[in-house]
């Protein structure tokens, strides 16, 4: 009994990653985290195919300000 307890005390806590940033934000393999584009989901009547296709890809986080607070909110993502 008592052992049990003594390991519980010196164990870590875990970690719990955004929810919202899970769904939303990838990592690559050189820490940084890539996004899909913005502007495509609805409202999207009048848009020319040249913007369309420019929307249609995903992007790497560059501003390295978010590439720190992305490692916060996932912290099990590398």
């Amino acid at each position: 009994m008592y052992q049990t307890t003594m390991q519980a005390r010196f164990m870590s806590n875990k970690l719990k990653s955004h929810s919202g940033a899970k769904k939303r934000f990838f990592p690559v393999g050189n820490g940084q985290f890539k996004r899909w584009q913005v502007g495509k989901r609805h409202i999207n009547v009048g848009f020319t195919p040249e913007r369309s296709n420019r929307l249609k890809g995903s992007l790497v986080v560059q501003n390295k300000s978010d590439n720190r607070m992305l490692r916060k909110a996932l912290p099990y993502a590398h």
